[in-house]
Protein backbone atom coordinates (compact mmCIF):
# COMPACT_ATOMS: atom_id res chain seq x y z
CA UNK A 1 0.00 0.00 0.00
CA UNK A 2 1.29 3.09 -0.54
CA UNK A 3 1.73 6.86 1.18
CA UNK A 4 -1.42 8.17 -0.65
CA UNK A 5 -3.32 5.55 -0.09
CA UNK A 6 -2.48 5.37 3.61
CA UNK A 7 -2.96 8.35 4.24
CA UNK A 8 -6.40 8.71 2.31
CA UNK A 9 -7.24 5.98 4.40
CA UNK A 10 -6.44 7.70 8.09
CA UNK A 11 -8.20 10.51 6.85
CA UNK A 12 -11.58 9.12 7.18
CA UNK A 13 -10.77 5.76 9.19
CA UNK A 14 -9.46 4.93 12.30
CA UNK A 15 -7.19 1.91 12.00
CA UNK A 16 -9.52 -0.25 14.16
CA UNK A 17 -12.34 0.55 11.37
CA UNK A 18 -10.41 -0.60 8.54
CA UNK A 19 -9.08 -3.79 10.28
CA UNK A 20 -12.95 -4.67 11.40
CA UNK A 21 -14.36 -3.92 7.86
CA UNK A 22 -15.80 -6.33 5.62
CA UNK A 23 -14.05 -7.17 2.17
CA UNK A 24 -16.62 -5.16 0.33
CA UNK A 25 -15.85 -2.32 2.38
CA UNK A 26 -12.41 -2.41 1.73
CA UNK A 27 -13.05 -3.07 -2.09
CA UNK A 28 -15.17 0.04 -2.36
CA UNK A 29 -12.78 2.28 -0.75
CA UNK A 30 -10.52 1.42 -3.61
CA UNK A 31 -7.76 -1.29 -2.17
CA UNK A 32 -6.09 -3.61 -4.35
CA UNK A 33 -6.61 -7.33 -3.38
CA UNK A 34 -3.60 -7.68 -2.28
CA UNK A 35 -3.81 -5.01 0.52
CA UNK A 36 -7.04 -6.23 1.29
CA UNK A 37 -5.79 -10.07 1.91
CA UNK A 38 -2.97 -8.40 3.86
CA UNK A 39 -5.31 -7.20 6.52
CA UNK A 40 -7.42 -9.39 7.10
CA UNK A 41 -4.81 -12.25 7.44
CA UNK A 42 -1.78 -9.89 8.47
CA UNK A 43 1.78 -12.02 8.48
CA UNK A 44 1.93 -12.39 12.73
CA UNK A 45 5.44 -13.28 11.73
CA UNK A 46 6.81 -10.33 10.45
CA UNK A 47 4.51 -8.32 12.96
CA UNK A 48 6.31 -10.38 15.64
CA UNK A 49 9.69 -9.91 14.25
CA UNK A 50 8.51 -5.54 14.42
CA UNK A 51 7.74 -6.07 18.52
CA UNK A 52 10.59 -7.51 19.13
CA UNK A 53 13.07 -4.97 17.42
CA UNK A 54 10.44 -2.17 18.94
CA UNK A 55 11.56 -4.00 22.04
CA UNK A 56 15.32 -2.86 22.08
CA UNK A 57 16.62 -0.15 23.59
CA UNK A 58 16.29 3.29 21.58
CA UNK A 59 14.24 1.68 18.92
CA UNK A 60 10.64 3.19 17.90
CA UNK A 61 7.91 3.57 15.75
CA UNK A 62 6.44 7.41 14.65
CA UNK A 63 2.94 7.27 13.37
CA UNK A 64 2.20 10.48 11.66
CA UNK A 65 -0.19 11.12 14.45
CA UNK A 66 2.17 10.78 16.95
CA UNK A 67 3.48 14.34 18.46
CA UNK A 68 7.23 13.53 17.94
CA UNK A 69 6.65 13.05 14.06
CA UNK A 70 8.89 15.81 12.88
CA UNK A 71 5.74 18.70 11.57
CA UNK A 72 8.35 19.71 8.59
CA UNK A 73 7.75 16.16 7.07
CA UNK A 74 4.09 16.61 7.18
CA UNK A 75 4.04 19.05 5.17
CA UNK A 76 5.20 17.11 1.68
CA UNK A 77 2.85 15.08 -0.92
CA UNK A 78 3.59 12.00 0.39
CA UNK A 79 4.81 11.46 4.39
CA UNK A 80 5.35 8.49 5.06
CA UNK A 81 2.51 6.92 7.48
CA UNK A 82 5.45 5.82 10.00
CA UNK A 83 8.84 6.18 10.73
CA UNK A 84 10.92 3.54 12.27
CA UNK A 85 13.84 5.42 14.46
CA UNK A 86 16.81 4.17 16.25
CA UNK A 87 18.21 6.78 18.23
CA UNK A 88 16.85 10.19 19.91
CA UNK A 89 13.24 10.91 18.30
CA UNK A 90 13.65 14.51 19.09
CA UNK A 91 15.92 15.64 16.81
CA UNK A 92 13.46 14.92 14.09
CA UNK A 93 12.01 17.86 15.39
CA UNK A 94 15.05 20.54 15.42
CA UNK A 95 15.96 22.82 12.65
CA UNK A 96 17.75 20.55 9.96
CA UNK A 97 20.52 21.36 7.00
CA UNK A 98 20.54 18.30 4.55
CA UNK A 99 23.46 17.40 2.57
CA UNK A 100 23.62 15.49 -0.29
CA UNK A 101 26.36 14.34 -3.22
CA UNK A 102 28.35 12.57 -5.09
CA UNK A 103 29.61 8.99 -4.12
CA UNK A 104 32.73 9.68 -5.37
CA UNK A 105 33.99 13.05 -5.00
CA UNK A 106 37.15 14.58 -5.01
CA UNK A 107 38.85 14.89 -1.79
CA UNK A 108 38.08 18.76 -2.10
CA UNK A 109 34.77 18.15 -2.33
CA UNK A 110 34.92 15.42 0.89
CA UNK A 111 37.15 18.04 3.18
CA UNK A 112 34.14 20.66 1.97
CA UNK A 113 31.03 18.40 3.02
CA UNK A 114 33.05 17.57 6.42
CA UNK A 115 33.78 21.35 7.35
CA UNK A 116 30.23 22.39 6.69
CA UNK A 117 28.50 19.88 8.46
CA UNK A 118 31.24 20.44 11.28
CA UNK A 119 30.48 24.27 11.21
CA UNK A 120 26.41 23.90 10.51
CA UNK A 121 26.28 21.46 13.29
CA UNK A 122 28.24 23.59 15.81
CA UNK A 123 25.77 26.41 15.17
CA UNK A 124 22.62 24.53 16.30
CA UNK A 125 21.43 22.91 13.24
CA UNK A 126 21.17 19.14 13.06
CA UNK A 127 23.15 17.31 10.00
CA UNK A 128 20.77 15.21 7.92
CA UNK A 129 21.72 12.87 4.91
CA UNK A 130 21.49 9.56 3.41
CA UNK A 131 24.63 7.34 4.84
CA UNK A 132 25.41 7.03 1.38
CA UNK A 133 29.13 6.45 0.49
CA UNK A 134 31.24 9.98 -0.01
CA UNK A 135 29.50 13.15 0.60
CA UNK A 136 26.57 11.57 2.38
CA UNK A 137 29.50 9.99 5.01
CA UNK A 138 31.33 13.08 5.15
CA UNK A 139 28.88 15.22 6.19
CA UNK A 140 28.29 12.87 9.14
CA UNK A 141 31.29 12.51 10.14
CA UNK A 142 31.83 16.25 10.14
CA UNK A 143 28.99 16.66 12.51
CA UNK A 144 29.85 14.20 14.74
CA UNK A 145 33.65 15.42 14.88
CA UNK A 146 31.90 19.03 15.75
CA UNK A 147 29.89 17.71 18.91
CA UNK A 148 26.89 18.03 16.75
CA UNK A 149 24.05 15.78 16.00
CA UNK A 150 23.66 13.98 12.68
CA UNK A 151 20.40 11.90 10.93
CA UNK A 152 20.69 9.27 9.02
CA UNK A 153 18.21 8.49 6.40
CA UNK A 154 18.07 5.22 5.44
CA UNK A 155 16.91 3.15 2.15
CA UNK A 156 16.66 -0.42 4.59
CA UNK A 157 14.89 -1.60 7.34
CA UNK A 158 17.02 -0.08 10.46
CA UNK A 159 18.13 -3.32 11.57
CA UNK A 160 20.86 -3.55 9.29
CA UNK A 161 23.41 -1.05 7.35
CA UNK A 162 23.37 -0.11 3.96
CA UNK A 163 26.44 0.19 2.56
CA UNK A 164 27.95 -2.29 5.15
CA UNK A 165 31.38 -0.71 5.37
CA UNK A 166 29.45 2.27 7.14
CA UNK A 167 28.40 -0.07 10.19
CA UNK A 168 31.00 2.02 12.43
CA UNK A 169 29.49 5.24 11.47
CA UNK A 170 25.64 3.88 11.90
CA UNK A 171 26.65 3.15 15.58
CA UNK A 172 28.60 5.87 16.05
CA UNK A 173 25.01 8.01 14.62
CA UNK A 174 22.55 6.45 17.04
CA UNK A 175 24.73 6.89 20.13
CA UNK A 176 24.09 10.66 19.80
CA UNK A 177 21.68 11.22 16.72
CA UNK A 178 19.09 9.18 14.98
CA UNK A 179 18.78 6.92 11.98
CA UNK A 180 15.15 6.82 10.02
CA UNK A 181 13.65 4.89 8.09
CA UNK A 182 10.06 4.33 6.47
CA UNK A 183 10.69 0.50 5.92
CA UNK A 184 10.17 -1.63 8.90
CA UNK A 185 12.53 -4.48 10.28
CA UNK A 186 14.19 -6.96 7.63
CA UNK A 187 13.02 -4.83 4.90
CA UNK A 188 16.88 -5.27 2.45
CA UNK A 189 18.21 -2.71 0.40
CA UNK A 190 16.56 -2.38 -3.52
CA UNK A 191 17.06 0.45 -6.27
CA UNK A 192 13.62 2.02 -5.78
CA UNK A 193 13.84 2.38 -2.31
CA UNK A 194 16.43 5.14 -1.94
CA UNK A 195 14.72 7.61 -4.01
CA UNK A 196 11.55 7.58 -2.30
CA UNK A 197 14.29 8.05 0.68
CA UNK A 198 15.18 11.19 -0.86
CA UNK A 199 12.30 12.88 -0.26
CA UNK A 200 12.35 12.37 3.24
CA UNK A 201 15.71 14.05 3.45
CA UNK A 202 14.84 17.04 1.74
CA UNK A 203 11.19 16.96 3.52
CA UNK A 204 12.64 16.93 7.04
CA UNK A 205 14.98 20.34 6.10
CA UNK A 206 14.84 23.42 6.08
CA UNK A 207 17.34 23.95 2.79
CA UNK A 208 19.60 21.06 1.05
CA UNK A 209 23.12 22.34 0.31
CA UNK A 210 24.23 19.89 -2.76
CA UNK A 211 28.23 19.86 -2.29
CA UNK A 212 29.20 17.93 -5.52
CA UNK A 213 27.08 16.41 -8.06
CA UNK A 214 27.67 15.13 -11.70
CA UNK A 215 25.14 16.09 -14.05
CA UNK A 216 22.99 13.07 -13.87
CA UNK A 217 23.41 12.40 -10.59
CA UNK A 218 20.68 11.11 -8.08
CA UNK A 219 21.46 14.19 -5.92
CA UNK A 220 20.30 16.56 -8.28
CA UNK A 221 17.15 14.49 -7.90
CA UNK A 222 17.38 15.10 -4.21
CA UNK A 223 17.58 19.15 -4.99
CA UNK A 224 14.59 19.21 -7.59
CA UNK A 225 12.55 17.34 -4.43
CA UNK A 226 13.33 20.09 -2.51
CA UNK A 227 12.35 22.48 -4.38
CA UNK A 228 9.00 20.90 -5.21
CA UNK A 229 8.49 21.00 -1.19
CA UNK A 230 9.31 24.35 -1.03
CA UNK A 231 12.69 24.06 0.65
CA UNK A 232 15.88 26.48 0.21
CA UNK A 233 18.66 24.65 -2.09
CA UNK A 234 22.40 25.92 -2.21
CA UNK A 235 25.12 24.77 -4.06
CA UNK A 236 28.77 24.48 -3.79
CA UNK A 237 30.23 26.21 -7.24
CA UNK A 238 32.99 24.16 -9.06
CA UNK A 239 35.18 25.26 -12.40
CA UNK A 240 33.50 24.29 -15.69
CA UNK A 241 36.18 21.61 -16.28
CA UNK A 242 34.82 19.49 -13.51
CA UNK A 243 32.86 16.81 -14.58
CA UNK A 244 31.96 16.60 -10.55
CA UNK A 245 30.55 20.63 -10.68
CA UNK A 246 28.26 20.09 -13.70
CA UNK A 247 25.42 18.89 -11.77
CA UNK A 248 25.89 22.16 -8.86
CA UNK A 249 26.50 24.94 -11.66
CA UNK A 250 23.43 23.70 -13.47
CA UNK A 251 22.00 24.15 -9.74
CA UNK A 252 22.76 27.80 -9.52
CA UNK A 253 21.66 28.34 -13.15
CA UNK A 254 18.34 27.33 -11.99
CA UNK A 255 18.24 29.43 -9.13
CA UNK A 256 19.96 27.66 -6.07
CA UNK A 257 21.84 29.75 -4.21
CA UNK A 258 25.17 29.77 -4.69
CA UNK A 259 27.43 29.12 -1.23
CA UNK A 260 30.61 29.82 -0.65
CA UNK A 261 31.01 29.74 3.37
CA UNK A 262 28.04 29.14 5.76
CA UNK A 263 27.30 32.26 6.45
CA UNK A 264 25.68 32.57 2.92
CA UNK A 265 23.24 29.63 4.46
CA UNK A 266 22.02 31.94 7.37
CA UNK A 267 21.68 34.83 5.12
CA UNK A 268 19.61 33.10 3.11
CA UNK A 269 17.37 31.38 6.18
CA UNK A 270 17.23 34.25 8.25
CA UNK A 271 19.40 33.08 10.64
CA UNK A 272 21.98 35.63 12.18
CA UNK A 273 24.88 33.58 13.46
CA UNK A 274 28.67 35.22 14.14
CA UNK A 275 31.64 33.32 13.10
CA UNK A 276 34.63 33.70 14.62
CA UNK A 277 36.72 31.85 12.16
CA UNK A 278 35.46 30.86 8.36
CA UNK A 279 34.10 27.50 7.83
CA UNK A 280 37.23 26.09 6.50
CA UNK A 281 40.25 25.65 8.96
CA UNK A 282 43.08 27.00 9.11
CA UNK A 283 45.85 25.25 6.97
CA UNK A 284 48.99 24.78 8.85
CA UNK A 285 51.83 26.79 7.99
CA UNK A 286 54.36 25.16 5.92
CA UNK A 287 57.58 25.96 4.13
CA UNK A 288 57.94 25.37 0.05
CA UNK A 289 61.36 26.17 -1.50
CA UNK A 290 61.18 28.39 -4.63
CA UNK A 291 61.17 25.74 -7.25
CA UNK A 292 57.60 24.29 -5.36
CA UNK A 293 56.05 27.75 -4.86
CA UNK A 294 56.28 28.13 -8.30
CA UNK A 295 54.91 25.29 -9.50
CA UNK A 296 52.11 25.56 -7.21
CA UNK A 297 51.13 29.04 -8.37
CA UNK A 298 51.10 27.48 -12.00
CA UNK A 299 48.77 24.54 -11.16
CA UNK A 300 45.09 25.75 -11.36
CA UNK A 301 41.65 25.05 -9.46
CA UNK A 302 41.28 22.96 -12.23
CA UNK A 303 42.67 20.10 -14.61
CA UNK A 304 46.04 21.67 -15.01
CA UNK A 305 48.55 18.86 -17.29
CA UNK A 306 52.04 18.39 -16.86
CA UNK A 307 52.72 18.89 -20.70
CA UNK A 308 51.40 22.55 -20.02
CA UNK A 309 53.94 23.05 -16.45
CA UNK A 310 56.80 21.83 -18.44
CA UNK A 311 56.49 24.56 -21.32
CA UNK A 312 55.39 27.20 -18.76
CA UNK A 313 58.78 26.45 -16.30
CA UNK A 314 61.05 24.73 -18.55
CA UNK A 315 61.43 22.62 -15.99
CA UNK A 316 62.66 18.86 -16.61
CA UNK A 317 59.17 16.29 -16.82
CA UNK A 318 60.91 14.76 -13.92
CA UNK A 319 61.54 17.49 -12.04
CA UNK A 320 57.88 18.43 -12.24
CA UNK A 321 56.45 14.71 -11.55
CA UNK A 322 58.44 14.61 -8.70
CA UNK A 323 57.31 18.37 -6.92
CA UNK A 324 53.77 17.25 -8.11
CA UNK A 325 54.21 14.46 -6.01
CA UNK A 326 55.42 16.63 -2.66
CA UNK A 327 52.83 18.98 -2.99
CA UNK A 328 49.87 16.17 -3.27
CA UNK A 329 51.16 14.58 -0.30
CA UNK A 330 51.48 17.98 1.47
CA UNK A 331 47.57 18.54 0.39
CA UNK A 332 47.90 21.32 -2.08
CA UNK A 333 46.83 19.62 -4.87
CA UNK A 334 45.30 15.89 -6.31
CA UNK A 335 45.88 14.11 -9.24
CA UNK A 336 43.29 14.26 -11.57
CA UNK A 337 41.51 11.62 -14.36
CA UNK A 338 43.92 12.27 -17.56
CA UNK A 339 46.82 12.67 -15.86
CA UNK A 340 46.17 16.53 -14.64
CA UNK A 341 46.75 17.92 -11.27
CA UNK A 342 44.06 20.41 -9.76
CA UNK A 343 44.99 22.65 -6.84
CA UNK A 344 42.53 22.24 -3.89
CA UNK A 345 44.38 25.23 -1.40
Amino acid sequence: MGCRTFLSLLASHTPEQIFQASSDTLVKLGLKNTSIQAIKNPDWTLIDSDLRWLAETDSYALTITDPAYPAQLKEIADPPPILFVRGDPSLLSMPQIAIVGSRNPSTSGLETAFNFAKSLSTSGFVITSGLALGIDAASHRGALQGGGYTIAVAGTGLDRVYPAKHKDLATAIVKTGAMISEFPPGTSAKANHFPRRNRIISGMCLGLLVVEAAKQSGSLITARMALEQNREVFAIPGSIHNPLARGCNALIREGAKLVETTQHIFEELNVYIQEDEDFTEKNPETTLDLEQQTLLNLVMFSPTSIDDLVTQTGYPIEVIASTLLILELQGYLEATPGGCYTRIR
